[in-house]
């Protein structure tokens, strides 16, 4: 110990005198260099949907709640510097536009009543609330009563990217919560415009009169200028690069001009996103190229910077502004409620189209900063308008609010959902199917069969091509597999072409089978696969072969395996076992329209064999759509009657499994056995397996509200697990 201060204590005591030693870390934070603002910035958009998605916690939640970790309020590792003011109004223009621009337009036609039934009620009912809580529990006066109330009156659509990722964009419920949510929004601004005209003594009609005249000349502008600009530029310019800028152009032209005005910026970006709707094509590369950019940066920029904003400690400190959170968060909110199933009883909608209008109609964040900034600006007496407590308290009931929108919203989505699966729905497959597909061809024994079997399945009103595929190993062989393979879909070529029919082809080079047919599937945006099952036992003695069960399990769309023993004309009846609650899947019209027109094409009988209640949505659909098909319908209550099938099929029956994928609603595990009794019973049976749709109706596409990559396995699991092995031991 000598030895050690001997050598080292003049060191030691020289470090610490130069503050060396044991760094003051204090000085480097906040972080104000741009540079590392930005880094750690990305650093919570990759990590916060990461972590979120252990804890079950919505996404957007993620954001705010990080924004407060780092900011000033938090353990202030960032400094609220420029960018976030930029970014974060860029994604709260992002917001509107793109609520706008996947807006149904018939549908806000034909909805235009209720919507603006809808808009005056979740602007009445909450404005009325608040401004009377205000006054009479808070003891506010008339005009910081009726800021409150014209704050609590608008809401940003902060929840809307869930409806997105379920789908649901185009559902009355969520076309009557976007349209009431700006009608709401209009009516707050013009509030927010009165108060501060009043406060300047500019109240009088000559005020409104000029005030309409420019709102109406604004608008008569944007739909005059904007459909022409936009014609001319997307005709004239097949840039992606400079489409995208001009886009954004007009984005940002018509916020500047709504706040020329006298209205938010916000209002003209939703007005932008409403004209641009029918130019820019909801699958279209500009559509994804918006989203992506809006999605990646601009949005979590904002969410990240409203968090920033919200001071949580204050609510421990006691005072007027926990009695202000709870009367904006609770009357506030319970006007959204009132407002939102009011209407859905109104409007004769269910339950579950009640809670999204809601869910999405509850958040307070864009307007509610915009309207409580520009009370901080009015000077009354002594003070201002809006003061720090109830600048605080509206922080954190946007806290409180987006947390109630999330979760509410994405609820009602699931329950959408399902009852849209409960509810069977004529969704025009006859004529509105989006088929496409996609046939894997490698041996020319039965290729022909494959493709003949996609003709007779395939809906010929939409007069729609087939997509032939060959994909060979990259290994030695791959030359000469390349040829075999091009003159195998040559061949396929003219058969399908007796048939009048169109078929494009490839031969693909793949380390993996697989991959190679998934990729495959997603470039030619197919809509199915058929394949031949597997029956060269000297490549593989499994069942599923060497690629089949990683080609079902990697890809959530419908597969068709087929065994075709003798030629489809030559089929006299086709048996389908179908799994109970198959109707709850999603292809579930699907594969049953498919089997529909090939028993049509065929002229013979079809036999279905499931429980009652499944029957009974067979029959409706088979008499409403193919009348002409002769099909029976048959008891199966349980799937290990399966094996029984096997006693009534003949040699000239087709078989057709339906199945389903692990994990999904119609799976069982009596499914585990499938390739063991089919191999045992039905041998030399001509047979199909079918794997129908099952993978809802979730964008595909990266989203700050909901990621492509979603963790197995939860942080309640993993602790669960821990503690259960920890007390074993």
């Amino acid at each position: 110990m000598r030895i050690f201060d001997i050598f080292f204590a003049p060191l030691h005591s020289e470090l610490q005198n130069e503050d060396i030693f044991m760094p003051n870390l204090s000085q480097y934070f906040p972080i104000a260099d741009p540079t590392l603002i930005f880094f750690v910035v990305l650093l919570i958009i990759l990590s916060a949907p990461i972590i979120m998605g252990k804890l079950r916690i919505p996404h957007i939640i993620g954001m705010v709640l990080a924004g407060v970790l780092v900011g000033q309020y938090g353990l202030n590792i960032l400094k609220r510097d420029e960018s976030f003011e930029l970014f974060g109004k860029v994604g709260l223009y992002y917001i509107m536009f793109l609520a706008s621009l996947e807006m149904d337009m018939d549908g806000l036609r034909k909805n235009a009543k209720r919507i603006s039934i809808f808009g005056l009620l979740t602007f009445a009912i909450p404005f009325g609330a608040m401004f009377l809580t205000a006054i009479t529990l808070l003891g506010y006066s008339t005009k910081t009563s009726f800021l409150m109330g014209a704050l609590m009156a608008s809401n940003t659509l902060i929840a809307y990217p869930i409806v997105g990722r379920y789908g649901l964009q185009r559902k009355p419920s969520v076309t009557l919560s976007v349209g009431g949510s700006m009608l709401s929004l209009l009516l707050a601004l013009i509030c927010l415009a009165a108060l501060v005209a009043a406060h300047d003594g500019n109240s009088g009609w000559l005020f409104w009169l000029w005030f309409l005249l420019k709102f109406v000349l604004f608008c008569a502008f944007l739909f005059f200028i904007i459909p022409r600009l936009a014609r001319w530029f997307l005709r004239r310019y097949s840039d992606a690069v400079m489409q995208f800028i001009f886009v954004m152009s007009l984005l940002f032209m018509s916020a500047a001009l709504s706040e020329a005005v006298g209205l938010e910026g916000i209002v003209g970006a939703f007005l932008s996103g409403l004209i641009l709707n029918r130019y820019i094509p909801h699958v279209s590369p500009l559509m994804n190229r918006i989203e992506f950019i809006g999605n990646a940066l601009f949005i979590p920029y904002f969410l990240i910077g409203v968090g920033m904003l919200i001071n949580v400690r204050l609510l421990f400190e006691g005072g007027a502004i926990i009695w202000i959170v709870l009367a904006m968060v609770f009357f506030g909110t319970f006007g959204k409620a009132a407002a939102a199933y009011i209407a859905c009883l109104f409007f004769r909608m269910p339950v579950s189209s009640g809670h999204m209008m809601f869910g999405l109609t509850s958040a307070h964040a864009a307007g509610a900063i915009a309207m409580v900034m520009v009370g901080m600006n009015i000077h009354v007496g002594n003070g201002y308008l809006v003061s720090d407590d109830i600048l605080n308290g509206v922080i954190i009931m946007i806290l409180f609010t987006c947390i109630i929108s999330t979760l509410v919203t994405e609820a009602a989505a699931q329950q959408i959902t399902i009852r849209d699966k409960d509810m069977p729905r004529d969704d025009g497959n006859a004529d509105g199917d989006d088929e496409k597909m996609l046939i894997p061809v490698k041996y020319p024994e039965y290729a022909n069969r494959l493709i003949n079997l996609a003709i007779l399945t395939r809906n010929a009103k939409l007069n729609r091509g087939l997509v032939a595929l060959n994909v060979v190993y990259d290994d030695a062989n791959m030359r000469r597999n390349q040829e075999n393979g091009q003159q195998l879909l040559e061949k396929v070529t003219q058969y399908a072409a007796g048939s009048d029919v169109r078929v494009q082809t490839q031969v693909r080079i793949a380390a993996n089978i697989a991959n190679g047919i998934k990729h495959a599937f997603k470039e030619f945006r197919a809509s199915e696969i058929i394949i031949g099952m597997h029956q060269h036992k000297e490549v593989s003695p499994k069942f599923w072969g060497e690629f089949h069960q990683s080609l079902f399990n990697g890809l959530n769309r419908q597969i068709i395996m087929a065994r075709l023993k003798q030629p489809l004309n030559t089929v006299r009846r086709i048996q389908v076992a179908v799994p109970s609650r198959a109707q709850f899947e999603p292809g579930f019209y699907r594969w049953l329209e498919r089997l529909s027109r090939l028993a049509e094409n065929l002229e013979c009988r079809i036999i279905f064999h499931g429980r009652d209640d499944t029957l009974a949505l067979l029959r409706e659909y088979v008499q409403n759509r193919h009348q002409s098909v002769r099909a029976e319908y048959l008891s199966m209550t349980h799937w290990n009657e399966l094996p029984q099938l096997a006693g009534t099929i003949a040699e000239d029956h087709l078989f057709v499994v339906v199945t389903a994928r692990k994990g999904t609603v119609s799976y069982k595990t009596a499914m585990e056995r499938l390739p063991e009794e089919l191999t045992r019973y039905f041998s030399g049976t001509s047979m199909m397996i079918i794997f129908p749709d099952q993978f809802g109706d979730a964008m595909d596409e990266m989203t700050f509200a909901q990621p492509q990559h979603t963790e197995e396995q939860s942080a309640y699991d993993i602790v669960r697990g821990w503690l259960k092995r920890t007390i074993k031991l």
